[in-house]
């Protein structure tokens, strides 16, 4: 193994608080049903698909929505934290001699940000997709681009979408349990790894 590949939201990031908000500017102006904090644990136990169902929103309309969604995103930056432990987590992979990556439908540019904020210097590339459905491609592409085997690459993620993506491609996932998806949204796609707490990553490793 040579590759630790982390989600950003929700794994690495707890933007909640920023996500609802920015959700609930767009609601407001495109007419969708807004968010309330005390909503979120009810709305992790519900997929990606009963939630827009929920919302009045239709997924037809993600592509339009996102580019405005993590520009409000951006604004809202310092309200963005790291959970605690992962930043230690991340210096000691980092320390072990792995190479770290991140794959995300964020921006790049919040990405990037967020890091340079938090003084974490041991991310080797930050990587992303347009689509909330297409980190299988990008896994992909990293794997053909840089000539390993999915046997040579760890995805750490929070979301059904995480598993399902790393399934297509191939890669093993550990499963985080603080982040935007709860235990009875993802137990089906079988991740090979759970864990609680940041630490338990390294024990993995």
């Amino acid at each position: 193994m040579k590759y630790i590949i982390f989600d950003f939201d929700g794994t690495l990031a707890d933007s909640t608080a920023v996500f609802a908000s920015a959700w609930n500017t767009l609601a407001q102006k495109y007419k969708f049903k807004g968010i309330e904090l005390k909503e979120i644990e009810s709305l992790k136990k519900l997929s990606i698909a009963d939630r827009s169902k929920l919302f009045d929103f239709p997924m037809y309309k993600l592509p339009m929505i996102l580019p405005q969604f993590y520009r409000l995103y951006r604004q809202s930056l310092n309200d963005v934290h790291l959970y605690d432990g992962i930043k230690e987590v991340l210096m000691e992979i980092d320390k072990r001699g792995y190479k770290i990556l991140i794959i995300s439908s964020n921006s790049k540019e919040n990405i990037l940000e967020f890091l340079k904020m938090n003084a974490i210097h041991c991310v080797s590339n930050v990587l992303c997709s347009n689509r909330i459905f297409g980190k299988d491609k990008v896994i992909k592409k990293f794997l053909k681009d840089s000539n390993i085997t999915p046997s040579e690459v760890l995805y750490i993620g929070d979301e059904q979408r995480d598993i399902v993506a790393c399934k297509k491609a191939g890669v093993p996932i550990i499963w985080v349990g603080w982040g935007y998806d709860a235990i009875e949204v993802i137990q089906q796609e079988e991740p090979e790894y759970k864990v609680a707490t940041p630490q338990e990553i390294l024990t993995i490793i």
